[in-house]
C-alpha cells in the first residue's frame, strides 16, 4: 500500500515537472518569439532612419546643386531650351510657307508675328520706295532700341550682351514700333564677371564689322558697353541715313567745322537742328574708342533719348504715323522694355533674310 502511494507520489511529481517544462518551454517560446518582433521592429526603424538619412542627404545635395546653379548661373535657368518637338511644332514641321530664309546656323522660319514694315536699315535707306521717317519717329525708334537693350543688360541672373546690333537687326512692326531681333551671337555674361569688371574674355570675336566695340575686337573682352558702342553708331544711322564705315569721324569733323546740319538725312525737311546735334553728340559719346569713357545705358543714354521723346510727342499730332516731310508720329507711346525686346530665339543673322523680315526662330534639323 506504501508502494503504491510512493508511485503515485512519485507520478504525480513527474507530471508536475513535466508541467512546469512545458511551462518553462511556453515561456521561453514567448521570450524568443518577443525577441524576434523587438529585432524585426528595430530593424524597421533603423531602415526607416535610414531612408530618411538618405533622403536628408539627397534634399541637401539637391539644394547645394540648386544653389550652385543659382550662384553660377546654372544653364537651366540661364536660357529657355527647346527640344524638337516644340520647334517642330512652331514651325509647322518645317513647312516652306514659313521659310524666310538663311542664316548663319540654318534656316530661318517665322514663329512670331510679322513685322510688316521689316527692318530699320530698309527704312533709313528708304527700299522698296517706301517714305522716309520722320524726325519725330526715329527719336521714338532710339529710345525704344535703348530701352530694349537696358532690358537685356539687366537680366538675371547674368546679363545679355546681344553683340549684334545694327539697323538690319531692329524691326519694325506695322505701327512702326521697334523691336530688338537676331540674338544668334548674343552671349550670357557670367555673373561674377559682371559684378567685378563687366566684362569678359571671349576666344573669338563676333559681329558686324563696323558696329563692332573697338576694344573687344582688340582684346577678346566683352561687356555691356561692347553693345553701346554699337548703339552710337547706329543712333548716328538714325539721323543721318549714311552707310556706317567712318561714320563717327563724318559727323564728328561736321560739328567742328559747323556744318552738322548738312549730315542730317536731307529727305526730312523740318529736322529741330538743336535736338538732333545733341542727339549726335550722345550717340558719339557711345562710340568712344575706349570703352570706360562711354556713358552708361540707364543713367546717361536712356534718360536723354526718353527726353527726345517727349520731345517728339509733343509736337506730333495724333494718329500720324510719322513719315518724312510730315509732323506725325507712331500712334503709339512708350512701351515695357520686354515689348520692345524681340528675342524669339532667332540665332542667326536676319539681314540675310529678305527684305519682308519677321521675328524668326532657328528650324533647322541637327
Amino acid at each position: 500500500m506504501e508502494e503504491e502511494q510512493r508511485l503515485e507520489a512519485a507520478r504525480f511529481s513527474e507530471e508536475a515537472a513535466l508541467a512546469l517544462v512545458e511551462k518553462e518551454k511556453a515561456k521561453c517560446k514567448a521570450a524568443l518569439e518577443a525577441a524576434e518582433a523587438a529585432e524585426k521592429v528595430a530593424q524597421f526603424e533603423a531602415q526607416k532612419r535610414r531612408a530618411a538619412e538618405l533622403r536628408a542627404i539627397q534634399d541637401a545635395e539637391e539644394r547645394k546643386k540648386a544653389g550652385t546653379s543659382l550662384s553660377q548661373g546654372g544653364a537651366d535657368i540661364r536660357y529657355r531650351k527647346y527640344d524638337i518637338e516644340e520647334i517642330e511644332s512652331a514651325t509647322h514641321d518645317f513647312a516652306n510657307n514659313l521659310k524666310i530664309g538663311e542664316g548663319g546656323y540654318g534656316p530661318v522660319y517665322r514663329v512670331y508675328e510679322y513685322m510688316a514694315n521689316g527692318s530699320l536699315e530698309d527704312r533709313l535707306f528708304m527700299r522698296g520706295n517706301t517714305p522716309p521717317l520722320s524726325w519725330q519717329l526715329r527719336f521714338r525708334i532710339a529710345a525704344e532700341i535703348a530701352t530694349g537693350l537696358l532690358f537685356l543688360h539687366q537680366t538675371k541672373p547674368e546679363p545679355l550682351v546681344h553683340r549684334d546690333l545694327k539697323p538690319g537687326n531692329i524691326l519694325l512692326d506695322r505701327n512702326f514700333v521697334s523691336k530688338i531681333s537676331d540674338v544668334g551671337l548674343a552671349r550670357l555674361v557670367p555673373p561674377s564677371v559682371a559684378d567685378s569688371v563687366t566684362q569678359y574674355r571671349m576666344t573669338s570675336t563676333a559681329g558686324t564689322f563696323c558696329y563692332i566695340d573697338p576694344e573687344y575686337q582688340q582684346t577678346g573682352m566683352l561687356g555691356v558697353k561692347s553693345d553701346i558702342y554699337s548703339l552710337g553708331v547706329m543712333l548716328l544711322q538714325i539721323i543721318t541715313a549714311k552707310p556706317p564705315m567712318g561714320l563717327t569721324h563724318h559727323v564728328q569733323r561736321a560739328i567742328d567745322q559747323g556744318t552738322f546740319a548738312e549730315m542730317l538725312d536731307p529727305t526730312v525737311p523740318d529736322w529741330p537742328v538743336e535736338e538732333a546735334l545733341r542727339f549726335a553728340n550722345l550717340a558719339l559719346q557711345c562710340a568712344e574708342l575706349r570703352r570706360k569713357d562711354r556713358p552708361d545705358l540707364g543713367n546717361v543714354v536712356l534718360p536723354e533719348l526718353d527726353r527726345l521723346r517727349t520731345l517728339a510727342d509733343d509736337v506730333s499730332p495724333a494718329g500720324g504715323f510719322g513719315f518724312g516731310g510730315s509732323t506725325g508720329s507712331s500712334p503709339l507711346n512708350s512701351q515695357s522694355s520686354q515689348d520692345v525686346f524681340s528675342d524669339l530665339q532667332s540665332g542667326y543673322d536676319s539681314s540675310r533674310s529678305r527684305s519682308s523680315t519677321t521675328s524668326s526662330s532657328y528650324g533647322g534639323r541637327r
